[in-house]
C-alpha cells in the first residue's frame, strides 16, 4: 500500500507539472497574439486619429508672422470638422480662429492638394471692405462696420492691410488673411474659402518648446 501511495504521489506531481507547462504555453501564445494585435492596430489607430482627431503640422513660410514663425510645429484639432461631416452640418469656425484648409478649387490653385494656414476674419453673409490699409467687416450686428484687426487680440501684430476689396462672403464660406498682411497669399487674392475645404483649427504650438502656446 505504501508503494502504491508513493506511485500515486509521483503521478500527481507529473500531471501538475504538465498542467503548468500547458498553462505557460497558453499564456505565451496569448502574449504573442496580444503583441501582434497591438502591432497591427497601432498604425490603424494612428491613421484614424490623424484623419479625424488631430494632426501635427509644420509652418512653411512667413505669411502668419509674427504669430507663427517658419518651422513652428503645430497641433491642429479636427474633431469639429469631422463631426460636421458626420452630421452633414457645415463647420463654421469663429472669427479670429487660425485654420488649415485645402486650396482645391480655389482660383490659381486648381486641384493641387496644397494646404494653407490663415486666420478667419469674416464669416458667411458678411461684407468685407479693404481700403486705405484698413479691413472693415459689415454685418447685421455692425451695419456701419467694425475693424476686427482693431478689436480682437491678434490685431496687435497687424499694422496695415493692403488691397482694394469689396465683397460679400457667400454662405458656406469664410474670408481668411495671414497675419503678415504684407506677405500673405489669402482671400484678398483667391477669394473666400468654402468651409468644406477646412481641415481643422490650430489649438497649440508645441515647438520650439520655449514658445509653446495654446490658441
Amino acid at each position: 500500500m505504501d508503494e502504491d501511495k508513493k506511485i500515486d504521489t509521483r503521478l500527481d506531481s507529473t500531471n501538475g507539472a504538465s498542467s503548468d507547462k500547458r498553462k505557460q504555453k497558453s499564456e505565451g501564445f496569448r502574449n504573442i497574439a496580444s503583441t501582434i494585435l497591438v502591432l497591427l492596430l497601432a498604425p490603424i489607430i494612428a491613421l484614424l486619429l490623424t484623419a479625424f482627431v488631430f494632426q501635427s503640422y509644420q509652418v512653411d513660410g512667413p505669411s502668419m508672422q509674427t504669430t507663427l514663425q517658419n518651422n513652428n510645429r503645430l497641433i491642429v484639432w479636427k474633431v469639429a470638422r469631422s463631426w460636421s461631416r458626420i452630421t452633414g452640418h457645415p463647420y463654421i469656425p469663429n472669427r479670429g480662429d487660425i485654420i488649415i484648409f485645402n486650396t482645391n478649387g480655389l482660383p490659381d490653385f486648381g486641384e493641387t492638394g496644397k494646404q494653407l494656414i490663415k486666420r478667419v476674419v469674416a464669416l458667411p453673409g458678411e461684407r468685407v471692405v479693404v481700403a486705405n490699409g484698413v479691413l472693415t467687416v459689415f454685418n447685421k450686428q455692425h451695419p456701419n462696420g467694425f475693424r476686427p484687426d482693431a478689436t480682437l487680440p491678434y490685431g496687435k501684430v497687424i499694422p496695415v492691410t493692403q488691397g482694394d476689396e469689396n465683397i460679400v462672403i457667400p454662405q458656406g464660406s469664410v474670408f481668411v488673411c495671414g497675419d503678415n498682411r504684407t506677405d500673405s497669399l489669402d482671400s484678398r487674392v483667391f477669394g473666400p474659402v468654402p468651409v468644406n475645404n477646412i481641415v481643422g483649427k490650430l489649438v497649440m504650438r508645441v515647438l520650439p518648446l520655449n514658445e509653446a502656446k495654446a490658441f
